[in-house]
């Protein structure tokens, strides 16, 4: 008999938290080794707790679910990110796969599709909601150059009034590093100014759940 899949779920939602894991540990071949309520948590007890999947909401205090996922990824390469999230929009979905989550779930979905999504990504295919893959239909004359996930992670750094130094500090990159980035978001963007980015990344959802604007 093969070894079960080791789940991690990270929610700051105790309720959903509890309830996925209700339902997972119904089925023989999965193992819930732990539920966390935020990505500074997942990041820092990742390794320890060794998950074959992550399931990830995308809106927590603190570190949020898109830049826990980057830092996972640079550390445990190996490791399945899988988002799980109430969000459908476009850029909520496509920002989570540049980043390197292998599949996106809306929290409303049947039970069962939450683990047909498990056993997708781990056979290493990308696994959307039938929700999700809706969303991501491209519109008509949309052409925008899309934003890598370390330039997502990025401005969403800037968008918060963080300077090029502090946003090297707390991604523990250069400043030179940082101002390439910068530039590269202006040119893809079509934006000039700070403030411009700041107002791009509240109009596409980018700063929700960060306290920021609201």
């Amino acid at each position: 008999m093969s070894s079960p899949i080791r789940i991690l779920i990270v929610d700051d939602h105790p309720m959903v938290a509890e309830g996925i894991q209700s339902i997972l540990e119904s089925y023989d071949d999965i193992m819930v080794v732990g539920t966390l309520s935020d990505g500074q948590a997942a990041v820092d007890q990742a390794a320890a707790l060794a998950p074959d999947v992550v399931l990830m909401d995308l809106n927590m205090p603190g570190l949020g679910g898109l830049s826990a996922t980057e830092i996972l990824l640079e550390r445990l390469p190996a490791l399945r990110i899988l988002i799980l999230s109430m969000h459908d929009s476009p850029e909520y979905i496509s920002t989570a796969l540049s980043h390197g989550a292998m599949g996106y779930v809306l929290k409303d979905v049947p039970t069962d599709e939450i683990k047909l999504a498990i056993d997708t990504v781990m056979r290493g295919e990308q696994y959307l909601c039938t929700g999700a893959k809706g969303s991501l239909k491209p519109k008509a004359g949309e052409t925008r150059e899309a934003l890598t996930g370390r330039e997502q992670t990025i401005l969403l750094e800037l968008a918060q009034g963080k300077s090029n130094k502090e946003v090297a500090q707390t991604l523990d990159i250069s400043v030179r590093t940082v101002e390439t980035h910068r530039k590269n978001i202006k040119r893809k963007l079509g934006i000039s100014s700070t403030a411009g980015l700041t107002r791009y990344a509240l109009e596409h959802g980018v700063l929700q759940g960060t306290g920021v604007g609201l």
